[in-house]
């Protein structure tokens, strides 16, 4: 009978024992996740925004399986700043950098839909990759939808807080530092070389002829002047370097377009401030900040 006590106090203790290490090792795994959920937070948080393309690699249509409209409700559920690929803000458009871009890796088999949400820098880095998604549902309408669901918690509850990077915000208010250091060597320099000098006597006369230098410097003057209080009626959009630009019916330039990276969207500058012009739902957009406030305005360009 004692023997029997002694094994079961033993066999008790045992029990609490490992009782006790379960829980300390749950406790260690939540408190290193926790750890690295705030290390990957603080470093998603150096992006402003997120953006979801229209038609991700891994399918062959737009929006199949509503992919984009899903990733851009769920992270916008999050706190993030999400735009579609076709509908950068000016910011954006001026510095892609400041932008994440979403992307489905699908690892899918027969019987199983497998996905990871990955984001990628605008060097193509990956920044961050989600955990493995996973359905059985046989509908794959249904089957995607909850795989994409089920890998999207790695980003629940991360609280997005947009943090400028250090050589972000140095970037935005280092002074322009403009120098004319030995410009007057140069021009000099320049006006020698095209000095002409030709023998012109029986033995050996000579004379000096100095021809002026032609320049690259295109003179803006009359009809080349631009106006950009006009935006009604209809633009034609006429190539130039680097982009188009933009002439009314009289004609007279309106807006001068810098072609970026992206399709369909320019960079202007409108009423002396930073602008973009982009194609949104088959109309194009001029987009410029007023007062601290964004304004559109509805362009007709004919190409």
């Amino acid at each position: 009978m004692l023997l029997y006590s002694s094994d079961l106090i033993l066999y008790l203790g045992t029990i609490i024992e490992y009782s006790y290490y379960m829980k300390s090792k749950v406790l260690y795994i939540l408190f290193f996740a926790m750890i690295m959920s705030g290390a990957v937070n603080a470093q998603l948080n150096n992006y402003k925004y997120i953006i979801v393309p229209k038609k991700f690699d891994a399918f062959n249509a737009e929006n199949k399986y509503q992919s984009s409209t899903l990733l851009k409700y769920y992270f916008a559920e999050n706190g993030f700043d999400v735009v579609y690929d076709d509908a950068f803000p000016v910011d954006l458009a001026g510095d892609r950098c400041l932008g994440l871009v979403a992307d489905i890796i699908d690892d899918s088999s027969m019987f199983t839909t497998k996905v990871n949400i990955a984001l990628r820098d605008c060097n193509n880095v990956e920044v961050f990759r989600s955990v493995e998604g996973r359905s059985k549902i046989k509908e794959y309408n249904e089957s995607y939808k909850q795989a994409l669901k089920n890998a999207f918690v790695s980003y629940t509850g991360m609280n997005h807080e947009y943090e400028p990077r250090k050589e972000d915000v140095a970037k935005e208010t280092a002074p322009v530092t403009i120098s004319f250091k030995d410009d007057v060597k140069s021009v000099e320099k320049e006006s020698k070389e095209h000095v002409i000098e030709q023998k012109a006597t029986m033995e050996e006369q000579v004379y000096k002829a100095v021809e002026p230098k032609r320049t690259t410097i295109a003179k803006t003057v009359g009809e080349d002047k631009i106006d950009a209080s006009n935006l009604t009626g209809v633009l034609y959009a006429q190539p130039i370097e680097n982009g188009y630009q933009l002439v009314d019916s009289t004609p007279k330039v309106v807006l001068k377009l810098e072609e970026t990276s992206m399709e369909n969207i320019y960079i202007t500058d409108f009423q002396g401030n930073n602008a973009v012009v982009f194609q949104q739902k088959g109309t194009w957009m001029l987009e410029y900040s007023e007062n601290g406030n964004k304004v559109q305005k509805e362009l007709n360009i004919k190409f």
